[in-house]
């Protein structure tokens, strides 16, 4: 179930660190969606890695934010070249 969650808290987030990175990112909606999924689960993992969350303990909801958009500016850089 915590998968699940995941998944869903990184599609919303994907969609609010879209309209908030500034640049000429994914302009999909799948692909934008895609990206927030897996920061939200790179942020899960991170966080889990780094102690600030526990094993099975979700990133949450700001910190799938920030992962979506460092991937979305990450896609974004590698994009243009």
């Amino acid at each position: 179930m915590g998968l699940i969650w995941t998944i869903l808290i990184g599609f919303v987030a994907g969609l609010i660190a879209r309209a908030v990175t500034p640049g000429d990112g994914p302009k999909g909606f799948f692909l934008t969606s895609a990206l927030g999924i897996a920061g939200s689960i790179v942020a899960t993992f991170v966080g889990q890695g780094m102690g600030w969350y526990q094993a099975g303990q979700p990133a949450g909801f700001v910190g799938a934010i920030v992962g979506a958009a460092v991937l979305l500016l990450l896609y974004g850089f590698f994009r243009k070249k």
